[in-house]
């Protein structure tokens, strides 16, 4: 299954053991006797806003660019008072910025996030939200012989993104969104709170809903664009048999996932950032004007797009 799933790395925020018989270097995940959910938990709390203060640093926000919003996504931890005020507090903001917590929404509440910001933005074009997606799926391992939960071991890593909206026209322009809820496939991805971690159910059958949902989206969109339009492509990782699919069911060439591709053999999947990094990506070799589309997937089985433009000529 390793081998198979065209990934090279992924990371943890847990070290690895160099004991061969042990697994992390704390020794908190141990043969026979993983930790329980608030041991998990207590892990998030130390780790996820460091990780987050990372991701945000590198945007190298100006004065300027101060925020007055924060959205932060995650689905791998809970806690109270939670990661929005810590990241407040380490950036020292003022308390009367607007925080707003999207979770359990799994791989695609990225670009619900990206959709909020924008609805900020739109209604106050002052705005300057702060974006963050912060996952730490590593700390939810388990002990299992069952192939399916093993599955979603061999994909997922840990991660961080940070991304800043505003009205300046700098970066991409965000053009519109789509979203669709695809029939009978409502336990093919779960995330459930267990006694031993957060239980991942991520069933064989997800590529194949995936084909079969993904031109949906795209036909709602079709009044803003014509697919031929779109020359670049930021589609989540969720697996190499995922990205597959959407290749195979919109007819696109095999170049126009390279991006994607890449960042799956370079980190795996790391749910909510996975779809930023591709953005991340296919922005850093795109021309001006150019028209793309991101895409995620996630719990319902729910397709999230977003529509975008990069700056330049004929934007």
């Amino acid at each position: 299954m390793s081998d198979r799933s065209q990934i090279d790395h992924r990371y943890s925020v847990l070290e690895p053991s160099r004991d061969p018989d042990g697994l992390d270097s704390e020794d908190i995940f141990k043969r026979g006797a993983f930790p329980d959910t608030g041991t998990r938990m207590a892990l998030f709390e130390r780790y996820a806003p460091d990780l987050a203060m990372q991701c945000i640093t590198k945007l190298e926000l100006t004065e300027d660019e101060r925020p007055s919003h924060l959205i932060i996504t995650t689905c791998t931890g809970l806690h109270a008072p939670g990661i929005d005020l810590e990241v407040m507090r380490r950036l020292g903001l003022d308390g009367a910025v607007e925080r707003t917590v999207i979770g359990f929404m799994g791989c695609y509440a990225a670009i619900n996030g990206l959709k909020l910001a924008h609805h900020i933005v739109r209604s106050n074009p002052q705005s300057k939200v702060l974006l963050v997606n912060v996952e730490l799926c590593t700390l939810h391992l388990q002990e299992t012989e069952n192939l399916e939960e093993l599955l979603s071991f061999m994909v997922f890593s840990d991660g961080a993104a940070a991304t800043l909206v505003s009205a300046n026209p700098a970066g991409a322009e965000i053009v519109g969104f789509g979203s669709a809820v695809i029939p009978d496939s409502h336990e093919q991805i779960t995330w459930r709170v267990g006694q031993q971690g957060f239980d991942m159910l991520l069933s064989g059958a997800v590529p194949g809903t995936v084909g079969r949902g993904v031109p949906r989206i795209v036909d709602a969109l079709q009044n803003r664009f014509r697919i031929n339009q779109l020359s670049l492509w930021a589609v989540h990782p969720g697996g190499r048999s995922v990205l597959d699919a959407v290749e195979q069911s919109l007819g696109l060439p095999p170049e126009a996932l390279t991006a994607s591709r890449e960042v799956l053999r370079r980190y795996g999947n790391m749910s909510s950032p996975t779809v930023m990094f591709a953005i991340k990506d296919v922005l850093e070799g795109a021309a001006p004007g150019e028209f793309g589309a991101a895409m995620a997937f996630g719990p319902g089985v729910t397709a999230e797009m977003m529509l975008f433009r990069t700056k330049g000529e004929g934007a």
